[in-house]
C-alpha cells in the first residue's frame, strides 16, 4: 500500500512513487522566499550582489550578513536561511584552508562548490556514529565566485546538492525576473565596472523597496589582483547615484 504525501514528507531519505524527495523540494522552495541575490563574471573578474532586508528601522545593517569571503580569492552570496548559509560557509572556509595549508596554493572555485555540494547531501538520520549529519536538507542556495588560473568563475549550489557553473545567474524570491534581465543585457564584453552597474540596476528593478546603499550589497573579485573586495557603502552610493 502506498503512503499518503503527508506520510512521505516525514522522511527526507524517503522517495516518494513519483521519485520525488519532498522535504529537498520543500527546501528549494524556502530559498524562493528570501533576499535576492545575483553573479555576474566578465573578463575583467565577477561581482557577486544581494539583497539586505532590513526588516526594523532598529536593526544594525552591518549585522545582517549576505556575503562571505570564503578565502582570498573567493566569496559567496546566499539566499536562503542565515544559520544554514554560515553552516556550509564555514565548512567551504575550512576545505580552502586545508587545501592551502597542504598544497601551498589556493583552491579553485569549482572545488569549493563541489565541497559544499558534498556537504548539503549529507542530511538524514545517520548511521549511529558520533557525528550526526544534518537533520534535514540545507534550506539555502549559494552563488559561489571566485578567479583562479582558469579565469573567472561562478557556480550555483541548491540543497539537492546539483552543481552548475553560470556566467550570470540570480537566486532567491526575485530570480525569474532577474534571470530574464540577466540573459537579456550580459554579453561577453563587459567591463568590471559595467558588470557591477548592471548588477546594481536589476537588484534595483526587482526588489520591493527602494534601494539605498544600506539595503543592498555588492563585492568583486577582480582578475587582475584576485583578491574578494566587497564594495564599501560609499562607493555603491555613488553607483546608485549614477543609474538615477
Amino acid at each position: 500500500m502506498f503512503l499518503t504525501r503527508s506520510e512521505y514528507d516525514r522522511g527526507v531519505n524517503t522517495f516518494s512513487p513519483e521519485g520525488r524527495l519532498f522535504q529537498v523540494e520543500y527546501a528549494i522552495e524556502a530559498i524562493k522566499l528570501g533576499s535576492t541575490a545575483l553573479g555576474i563574471t566578465c573578463k575583467e573578474g565577477v561581482v557577486i550582489a544581494v539583497e539586505r532586508r532590513v526588516t526594523s528601522p532598529l536593526i544594525e545593517p552591518s549585522s545582517i550578513e549576505k556575503l562571505f569571503e570564503i578565502d582570498s580569492h573567493i566569496g559567496c552570496a546566499m539566499s536562503g536561511i542565515l544559520a544554514d548559509a554560515r553552516t556550509l560557509v564555514d565548512h567551504a572556509r575550512s576545505e580552502a584552508q586545508s587545501h592551502r595549508f597542504i598544497f601551498s596554493e589556493p583552491i579553485k572555485a569549482q572545488s569549493v562548490a563541489q565541497s559544499v555540494c558534498d556537504m548539503a547531501l549529507n542530511f538524514g538520520e545517520g548511521d549511529g556514529s558520533q557525528k550526526k549529519p544534518m537533520a534535514r536538507p540545507y534550506g539555502v542556495a549559494l552563488l559561489i565566485a571566485g578567479v583562479d588560473r582558469s579565469g573567472a568563475a561562478l557556480f550555483n549550489t541548491d540543497p539537492s546538492g546539483t552543481l552548475f557553473r553560470y556566467k550570470a545567474k540570480a537566486i532567491g524570491s526575485a530570480a525569474e525576473g532577474a534571470q530574464t534581465m540577466l540573459e537579456e543585457e550580459w554579453n561577453e564584453n563587459l567591463s568590471l565596472d559595467d558588470a557591477v552597474r548592471l548588477a546594481a540596476k536589476i537588484l534595483k528593478q526587482v526588489m520591493e523597496e527602494a534601494i539605498t546603499p544600506v539595503n543592498v550589497e555588492i563585492a568583486v573579485v577582480p582578475v587582475s589582483s584576485q583578491k574578494y573586495q566587497s564594495l564599501p557603502t560609499e562607493q555603491v552610493a555613488e553607483i546608485l547615484r549614477s543609474l538615477s
